[in-house]
């Protein structure tokens, strides 16, 4: 008889989420760790960089503060008190999950994983020692990782990833990105708002290039008038380091050219934590380091499941955690609801906000789908212009016929809270008829959803 019902190997927002959920259904559960529960969102990801990411409003808030008709002296901040913050908020939220593993009974093992059979797990405890677990189904929840480019090399001084600028004290006075997606314009807001001339470097030709071409339109041009830099379908060909500063030689419009600073932030390029984990000893296989999994997370070999970033499928810790709840549920027997990628939101939370789900203008396009695109401008939202926000808009793309919403896309202030309207809204079929009828309290930012639907009719009463 096995140890254990289910054993979960890495403790972030897929692992941890399935340990709690096995837990619940009543199965006898471990969660295998190597380092400190809730994985990078909560400790080196999502969680420190909005932490910072609130001390850049507050910042950008008080600098405006003449605005509102508030003045003072000696206006001083400190970066370093910042980070201290954004430490203090992982330790409450890590806490708070080891809180939560006990109150489940879940047994929290910490060491390094190694699959040994298809129901075995080696683990290799921090002091060495090692010891054998077995269960009865294994959920593999390693995450990923930055990748390794050679033409890129990252010494965690000059040249950094994510976690080094989380754990930068000093802000630089010129900063080079490289990576115009989520990481990498949060990263450059916060630099912005601290005094750094930034530089964004985008192979790409748009910022946040996974989103509609409109909202990334948007986004450049909020940036360009804050003084962040953007080039975009721009290649690095290298980055070298001298002393404490760097060069970045890129090709942009066919030419080489350089570029001084002194910290070098490399977002870009991501890899699944899939090696070193015993795969080959079980025959689960891997496509370009990820795991491939079925629609229950299965993998290929019976009783062992996949969750989160390590499958490759979508990159967000709601994704991870939502993955992990159909794994649990199916390994219970209980037929869980199959996940539609296309549906999941994503959220950017640089300033102004950028929020998304499912297909933009120009893919529905591009599948011959007939659409009707309804907007609505923060510059006409009384609640965006009482508060000083009026950059940015809420575009909803329909299906001419049925009004159905196939894709929201929105940027500006606090979008990213307005994600959870539509999707329960697309969720239960509704249409943006309903989104229209629905009375929205007044005045708010939510109201722009109401507005947007309306424009889709050509109903819209406020533009």
């Amino acid at each position: 008889m096995a140890d254990y019902d289910v054993v979960i190997i890495g403790a972030g927002p897929g692992g941890y989420v399935a340990a709690i959920r096995a837990a619940q259904l009543g199965f006898n559960t471990a969660i295998i760790e190597r380092d400190t529960v809730g994985g990078i969102c909560l400790n080196w990801g999502c969680i420190p960089s909005k932490s910072l990411l609130r001390n850049a409003e507050v910042l950008n808030l008080i600098k405006d503060a003449d605005e509102y008709g508030i003045s003072f002296d000696n206006f001083r901040y400190d970066y370093s008190k910042a980070i201290d913050r954004s430490r203090q908020v992982v330790d409450r939220l890590t806490t708070g999950v080891q809180y939560l593993l006990r109150k489940n009974s879940v047994e929290h093992i910490t060491g390094v994983a190694t699959l040994i059979d298809p129901k075995t797990i080696s683990v290799e405890s921090p002091n060495g020692d090692s010891e054998t677990v077995t269960s009865e189904n294994i959920i593999i929840a390693t995450g990923a990782r930055q990748r390794d480019i050679p033409s890129m090399p990252i010494d965690h001084s000059v040249v950094m990833n994510s976690r080094d600028a989380l754990e930068l004290r000093e802000v630089p006075e010129k900063i080079v990105v490289v990576g115009g997606g989520a990481t990498g314009v949060e990263f450059s807001h916060v630099y912005q708002s601290y005094g750094s001339e930034v530089t964004i470097v985008e192979l790409m030709d748009r910022l946040v290039p996974n989103e509609d071409e409109e909202i990334s339109a948007s986004l450049e041009k909020s940036f360009d008038d804050n003084g962040v830099k953007c080039l975009t379908g721009v290649s690095v060909n290298s980055i070298t380091v001298s002393g404490a500063s760097a060069n970045v030689n890129i090709t942009a419009d066919g030419s080489e050219t350089n570029l001084e600073c002194d910290k070098v932030l490399v977002a870009v390029g991501v890899q699944g934590n899939s090696d070193n984990i015993g795969l080959e000893n079980v025959g689960v296989t891997t496509d370009r380091g990820f795991i491939p999994v079925g629609e229950n997370m299965e993998t290929n070999v019976s009783g062992i499941y996949a969750i989160g970033d390590v499958t490759g499928r979508m990159l967000l810790a709601h994704v991870a955690s939502a993955q992990a709840i159909v794994a649990v549920e199916y390994i219970a027997g209980m037929n869980p609801e199959q996940l539609d990628y296309s549906l999941m939101p994503r959220a950017i939370y640089c300033k102004p906000q950028v929020a998304s789900f499912g297909l933009s203008e120009a893919q529905a396009r591009d599948q011959g789908i007939n659409i009707k695109v309804g907007k609505f401008p923060f510059s006409a939202s009384g609640k965006a212009i009482a508060l000083g926000e009026t950059d940015g808009m809420v575009k909803l793309i329909v299906d001419e016929e049925i009004g159905e919403i196939i894709g929201a896309h929105m940027i500006g202030a606090e979008v990213t809270e307005l994600l959870a309207e539509l999707s329960i809204t697309k969720m239960l079929e509704g249409t943006a008829t309903e989104i229209g009828l629905l009375v929205h309290p007044h005045p708010t930012i939510s109201e722009m959803l109401k507005e947007a639907a309306l424009d889709t009719m050509g109903e819209a009463i406020h533009i």
